[in-house]
């Protein structure tokens, strides 16, 4: 699958000083309040950087704030019973399900300083997800007005994003070697009969996380033209 070109906002910007924070696992609301304090703090200078954070999360859903409770088709009882919270945030989008085996990136970019609009944005998030799922040789691509990747009629990857005060948070979620059975207990992302799919069933190999992740960082790195600061 060719490379698609990146939005033009994107390639007339510079360079852009990066951190790169990334982490094996983080309890979602450890990671949204990670989220919110670097937003707090690039939003008063103390920060000048973006910030690209990078992991997985335990097993968890979102809601968004378009979301619909009635997307989530198990009993609330039930999801006590196995653990599983079902957090009401503040992205766009409905209903998702994150857990091991799924990268989740979180860009805390300053939109205006990279001359980004909400669209390209969102087009670059997709970007990154198709050009990530090329290096495994998957075909994936974006589906009419529904946002995130798709590989046929099958979603591999999703997004949903907040801006506050121009800076992003929030981000995608892009499925790697995910149990897929808990997408089975929601509308995702509010449709109905959609069937979610994972890189690991799409080329029919077991895939570990890391190299996924890798490949993924790079092309955040290129698309979003982020110089990586070590920290």
């Amino acid at each position: 699958m060719g490379e698609a070109a990146a939005p033009r906002t994107m390639a007339s910007s510079g360079i852009r000083g990066c951190r790169f924070l990334e982490y094996s696992r983080m309890d979602y609301v450890r990671a949204r309040d990670l989220q919110l304090e670097i937003l707090r703090r690039k939003a008063a200078g103390e920060i000048e950087e973006d910030v690209l954070i990078l992991l997985e999360h335990p097993p968890v859903f979102t809601l968004g704030r378009s979301g619909e409770a009635n997307n989530l088709l198990l009993p609330r009882e039930k999801l006590t019973r196995l653990g599983i919270s079902l957090q009401k945030i503040e992205r766009g989008g409905d209903i998702t399900y994150h857990g091991p085996g799924q990268i989740v990136a979180y860009p805390l970019l300053d939109l205006k300083a990279a001359r980004l609009g909400v669209r390209d944005f969102v087009h670059g998030l997709e970007e990154v997800m198709i050009r990530t799922a090329a290096d495994f040789e998957v075909a994936a691509c974006r589906h009419g007005k529904e946002r995130g990747v798709w590989v046929g009629p099958r979603k591999l990857g999703s997004l949903g994003i907040a801006v506050s005060r121009g800076i992003s948070y929030h981000g995608l979620a892009f499925n790697v070697n995910v149990s897929l059975e808990p997408f089975s207990w929601i509308n995702p992302c509010g449709m109905t009969q959609v069937e979610m799919t994972s890189l690991c069933r799409e080329t029919g190999r077991d895939l570990s996380i890391s190299p996924v992740r890798s490949r993924m960082k790079g092309h955040f790195r290129e698309i979003f033209r982020l110089g990586q600061r070590r920290v």
